[in-house]
This record gives structure tokens, sequence and C-alpha cells, in this order.
């Protein structure tokens, strides 16, 4: 089985590697690559390998921007440490989303997985129908949180999700803002958040900031790359988005 490895970050690379070759030393990692351009100017002058691990985050973009420049007709699996990509993910050729840090187990069952696609829909040919092989994986159709209850004083109240502005957290606290300014503590944290809510609605923006479409009125290119975002309500400090997300929000933004 040919096998290209996407990833930036040195360890996770040979951590993945070394599970690889004692989970199948016939497992050939034929590339690995850390950045978007690199991974597209080889996929536009080699066939697909078998199989793709890739990770999202990448030191010059997020990855979903290789499936723009290039068509990849084989399966792929996910390997991160953000779970707020995982319905994207799965509108692309993946078949698995494994959350870092990695373990032997993980990836063997998503070998495991792989073989019986592979198995199920290659009688009559080599290559696997991604097509058939999508509809059969995809995620039952989540349901999002439509209230949280927070507290105000010695009451409890519920606030509807699509009244909620943004949340942010300060000092090791996350509050959740209302589109008219009222702000509440909340017990969950940013990332228990982001699969909690509608990822067409809601934006990780940053550490601190998970921001609803509708209370981002005006998007300002920034310095180095970075976007500034202007939210109503205003928030107590700027929220900018990275350079290396500018592109994944961008489309988000837009309803790509």
């Amino acid at each position: 089985m040919n096998v290209v490895i996407i990833e930036d970050e040195a360890p996770a690379f040979r951590r993945l590697q070394k599970i690889l070759e004692e989970l199948d030393p016939g497992i050939n990692i034929v590339e690995v690559f850390g950045t978007v351009s690199e991974s597209v100017s080889w996929f536009n002058t080699h066939d697909l390998p078998d199989l793709i691990f890739m990770d999202i985050q990448l030191s010059d973009g997020i990855s979903f921007e290789i499936f723009d420049q290039v068509r990849i007709d084989k399966p792929v699996i996910f390997t991160t440490a953000f779970d707020e990509y995982m319905l994207k993910a799965f509108k692309v050729n993946s078949i698995d989303y494994l959350l870092k840090p990695i373990n032997k187990t993980d990836v063997r069952a998503s070998l495991e997985k792989y073989r019986n696609l592979q198995k199920n829909f290659s009688s009559d040919s080599k290559d696997l129908d991604l097509n058939e092989l999508v509809k059969s994986i995809q995620l039952d159709e989540k349901k999002y949180r439509s209230r949280f209850l927070v507290k105000l004083g010695d009451k409890l109240i519920a606030v509807e999700t699509t009244d909620i502005a943004f949340f942010n957290t300060h000092m090791g606290i996350v509050y959740l803002v209302t589109d008219r300014g009222k702000k509440y503590i909340t017990d969950f944290n940013l990332d228990e958040l982001m699969t909690l809510l509608d990822p067409e609605k809601f934006y990780r923006a940053n550490r601190q900031y998970i921001v609803n479409f509708n209370s981002v009125q005006t998007v300002h290119k920034y310095y180095k790359g970075k976007l500034l975002l202007e939210l109503e309500p205003v928030p107590e400090e700027q929220v900018v988005i990275s350079a290396e997300k500018a592109s994944d929000f961008k489309k988000w933004f837009g309803g790509e």
C-alpha cells in the first residue's frame, strides 16, 4: 500500500510513521509534505497513492486548500488537534478523522476501515469507487444546541443559540455574549463549544473567540495576511484571524 503523509510537525510525522511500520510493514510511505504548495505541486505531477494521511493546519495554510487546486480521488484520513473541522473533512474524500495525539489503536481502526471499504467497493476494480465509498461513511446529520443554560445571580436562564453573538475566554473563564451585549459565564470551554455549535453559523476565530456569522459586520485586511473582524456588539479586544486561517475563514464567511 502506497501512502503519502501531509504533516508539518516532525514529531507527529515520526509518531505516525512508527505506528504504520508497526501495524503493517508492507506500507510504503512514498512522500511526506509539510505545506499546501508542496502537496499540490507533487499531486500535479505524480500518480496518487492508495491512501493519504493529512493534517489540517499546515505551515502555509489549511489543507482543504489542496482540494481546491488539484483533484484527489483517493481516500484521506485526517489527523489534527482540532475537532472543529470534522464536518468539513467529510465533505471531501475523508474516511476517518483522528484527533492528535493519535495512537496505534485509532490508526489500526482507520486502516481496517480502509481495507473493508476497499474490499466492499473494489470487487470488480482495482480502484475504490470514491463516490460510493464516501456515501457509505457519511455522518448522520448532527443536532446542534438550540439554547444554553446560564446563571444570572441565583437564577438559571436559557439563552437561544440564535441570540448569541460570540463566546470568548478571559483569565480561564468562558463568557457567552448575546447580540444585545448581555454577558454570561458558561461552563463549557471553547473546544467543547465547537462540538455543540453548528460550524456553518459559528467559527473558531482564534484561541479566545468563537463568533456567530451574524455578529460579523465587516472584515478588514490586517498586517501580514491577517484579518481583523468588526463585530456587533463590539468586544473588549480586537478579534484577529491568523494568516494561516485567513483563507479558511473567508471560505466559511462566503458560504463555500
